[in-house]
């Protein structure tokens, strides 16, 4: 069971990451680090619906259902996310990427990927 991205919209449309961290098999504190957030970021309500959280949480979500049908799964693809080096991007893992505010260039990388470019 794959989790898709409106099960991690709780009923106000933040993101709760509860769906996927069941479905990753890790915890929040694990999580947070490799997104470049503080655990409380991820437990605390008023953090986690604060636009710069909720920007991040969108980030990596975005990528890592990106990466899915090429990775096959949810779990390959956080795989890929926290160990790939991305060599045009400096040998850095999209998890590296993310956590220092350059989810853009993981996204980009990976529509040129898409697009047909090399790696």
């Amino acid at each position: 069971m794959d989790v898709d991205i409106r099960d991690t919209m709780d009923s106000q449309g933040y993101i709760s990451t509860d769906a996927l961290l069941n479905e990753l098999h890790i915890t929040k504190r694990e999580f947070a680090h490799a997104i470049g957030l503080s655990h409380s970021a991820i437990i605390r309500k008023d953090r986690l619906h604060a636009v710069s959280t909720q920007q991040r949480l969108r980030q990596a979500m975005e990528i890592l259902k990106r990466i899915e049908p090429w990775a096959g799964s949810i779990s390959a693809a956080w795989s890929w996310y926290r160990t790939y080096p991305l060599a045009p991007l400096g040998d850095l893992t999209a998890e590296e990427l993310v956590s220092r505010g350059r989810a853009d260039d993981v996204r980009a990388y990976l529509s040129h990927i898409a697009e047909g470019g090399y790696a």
